[in-house]
């Protein structure tokens, strides 16, 4: 399995150093050219390669952690996301009117055609996304959410490789309503910092 990170703001970053805390190949890319992300990633850590949005692409399982309004943007630069796994990883606030009552990854599952998408990894500010999700004993809790229970299963085993405590919520109009921005306000888990005991 490859993975890529679109988009290398704060919570890009964070991301990345997950995966280099666990030696996990990862790419990122962002707008900017790869030579320009390269120095900051190698001071992430060795796994952590910047190439370009073309090849980053070819990754099997996609994050986006690109500022909301930019992610047609990446949905366009593939004709198909078919066999893709991208996991949203972004919040959309204030929340744009074109959503029209949707919650922001069912607007932006359409843009994706054809991949498997789950919600997951946004409820968490940067700093905690990048600390060390191993905290005496438990681990830190990741909320996943998706339409697709097969796409939801790699995301899980993902998380649970970079440390988290994956947590199911069902469905993005069900449980993916709780780490979602609604109307002004944000739903009840996000910024919420929960520890899952290991058995």
């Amino acid at each position: 399995m490859s993975y890529a990170i679109i988009g290398f703001g704060k919570i890009g970053q964070a991301l990345a150093h997950a995966f280099a805390r666990k030696n996990i190949d990862v790419i990122v890319a962002s707008r900017r050219p790869p030579e320009a992300l390269a120095p900051q990633a190698w001071a992430i850590g060795p796994t952590v390669v910047a190439k370009s949005l073309r090849e980053a692409l070819e990754a099997d399982t996609i994050i986006l952690a690109v500022p909301f309004g930019e992610h047609r943007e990446v949905a366009k630069a593939l004709p198909s996301w078919k066999g893709k796994t991208v996991i949203d990883a972004m919040n959309a606030f204030p929340v744009p009117e074109e959503l029209d009552g949707l919650p922001s990854s069912a607007f932006v599952a359409k843009a994706f055609t054809g991949a498997k998408l789950v919600k997951g990894f946004n409820h968490l500010g940067a700093t905690k996304l990048a600390d060390d999700p191993i905290v005496e004993g438990g681990h830190r809790v990741v909320f996943l959410s998706g339409d697709d229970e097969d796409a939801i299963a790699p995301v899980e085993a993902l998380a649970k490789q970079l440390g988290f405590a994956p947590v199911k919520l069902g469905k993005l109009s069900e449980g993916g309503a709780l780490v979602h921005a609604r109307g002004r306000t944000w739903g009840q888990l996000i910024f919420q910092d929960l520890f899952k005991k290991e058995q």
